[in-house]
């Protein structure tokens, strides 16, 4: 063997044995519908084509996840149930929640009630029960938060019947914003990175849908009315058609749930605080 053949060799060795498969990451996602639909499109009316956990996924390769998203549940329905589960040990776990707690009106309760573990009768609350069951399975687990985002007035694309208000008022003498300003203020409690969706400039109430499909109540002709003129006009679910069509979809598909521009939204957000706060991904 000469030198030459050696030197090549010896580099392609060296190559080999200095590269290392990136280590697998395992990420629990614990959520409500907007978490549970990712792997449920077909409940979209495939509206939605990809969630944001399989965007993420895309973006960062080395981590599989687990989604812990239930459809419809609180974060104190989640606490109170929070053994029953099924979460498993994982490196990386992210908590998205709020929203429902809002429609339900739970009282949100206060960073003392997260500090003192007063249990399952405040959002903030609970939210202490599901982070002392991630820390029992890993304490060295990452944990990132997410606020729940802004709303227009939901409407179920399965039932109609099943439709609720939007966030720009208030709910049994609550905002939707103080849920994400507790969030936020666990998180520097804890210092636990946050994405602050609620607070996101791309994912305001304004840009929710571009127009809600209502008849007028002068004419009782159908009409597109933009928010927030929309939140004025009365809606029928037994009676008047559908009122997001899909030339309606914007960062929502009805109103509550990201379509595939607001999962992409979610997704860059939770994919740069993931790079930030995880080197290894």
């Amino acid at each position: 063997m000469n030198k030459k053949t050696f030197k090549s060799l010896l580099f392609i060795l060296i190559i080999n044995f200095s590269f290392t498969p990136a280590k697998e990451i395992k990420w629990t996602a614990i959520g409500d519908s907007i978490t549970y639909l990712n792997n449920h499109l077909n409940e979209t009316r495939n509206r939605v084509k990809k969630g944001y956990l399989d965007r993420v996924k895309d973006r960062l390769p080395n981590i599989s996840y687990i989604n812990q998203g239930h459809n419809g549940w609180t974060t104190v329905g989640i606490a109170k149930e929070i053994n029953k589960l099924g979460i498993v040990q994982s490196d990386l776990y992210s908590v998205f929640l709020g929203t429902n707690d809002w429609w339900a009106g739970i009282p949100v309760g206060s960073l003392n009630d997260y500090i003192n573990n007063t249990g399952t009768g405040t959002t903030c609350g609970a939210y202490r029960v599901i982070i002392d069951k991630i820390r029992s399975l890993n304490p060295n687990a990452k944990i990132v938060v997410i606020t729940p985002i802004q709303r227009n007035d939901f409407v179920y694309i399965a039932d109609a019947n099943n439709n609720a208000f939007g966030s720009y008022k208030a709910k049994n003498g609550q905002t939707l914003e103080m849920f994400a300003n507790a969030i936020i203020e666990i998180a520097k409690h804890e210092n636990f990175p946050v994405v602050d969706l609620y607070h996101n400039r791309r994912l305001k109430l304004e840009k929710a849908v571009k127009f809600k499909r209502l008849k007028n109540p002068s004419t009782g002709a159908y009409q597109n009315y933009k928010y927030p003129e929309s939140a004025s006009i009365p809606y029928n679910p037994k009676k008047d058609d559908y009122p997001y069509p899909s030339d309606a979809v914007k960062m929502t598909y009805d109103g509550l749930h990201p379509s595939d521009q607001g999962n992409k939204v979610i997704a860059e957000n939770l994919v740069r605080l993931f790079k930030k706060n995880y080197p290894v991904l």
